[in-house]
Formats: C-alpha cells, structure tokens, sequence
C-alpha cells in the first residue's frame, strides 16, 4: 500500500504555476510592476491580469494603480497574508519532499 501524502497543506490559489511565480518572485522583491511581472514570468497581460485578480481577491496581494505622467503603473506587493500563506505553503511542499524521499 502506498504512503498517504497530505497534501492538505498546498494551497490552491498559490499552486498554480503562474500564481505561484508571482508570489515567488513578489517575497524577495516586495513590490513589482505589472510590465515587470509579465517579462520575468512570460505571461500575456490578460493571463497575469487573471492570475493577479485571483491573488488579491484572495488577500495575498495589493494592487496600487496610478500614473506617472500619462502613463498608467500598476504596482504589486505582496500583503502580509500573502507572506503568511507563501510560508505555509512551503512548509507543505517540504513535508511532501520529505515523505516522497522516505517512501524510496
């Protein structure tokens, strides 16, 4: 019988590959903008708009809008319960590691 792997602890919104970048990517940055985010990641604007939206629904990032001349910024951060779930979420995924490299 195979190990049972609790993977309870992986957090949906983050999973995802691109959420998963963002949040990555915005906890040693601590803020980015939009155009930034789409190169680092190879995204489309309208997937990382998706992607974004989901994330700050959730609490885990703040969007400030602006402009700078007559150009519009958008600038992102991640919110201190966006930290708090990225630490979870890695947490989780190291207790996977863990119980794959055991089952061996």
């Amino acid at each position: 019988m195979a190990p049972r792997f609790d993977i309870s602890g992986l957090d949906d919104v983050i999973h995802g590959r691109v959420r998963l970048g963002i949040v990555a990517y915005l906890a040693s940055a601590e803020v980015a903008d939009f155009t930034e985010l789409k190169d680092v990641l190879e995204v489309t604007q309208g997937n990382l708009s998706i992607h974004l939206r989901k994330l700050e629904e959730a609490g885990y990032v703040s969007i400030d809008k602006s402009f700078v001349g007559r150009k519009p910024l958008t600038r992102v951060r991640l919110t201190e319960t966006g930290r708090a779930a990225f630490g979870t979420y890695l947490k989780a995924m190291g207790q996977l590691v863990e119980q794959a490299g055991g089952s061996s």
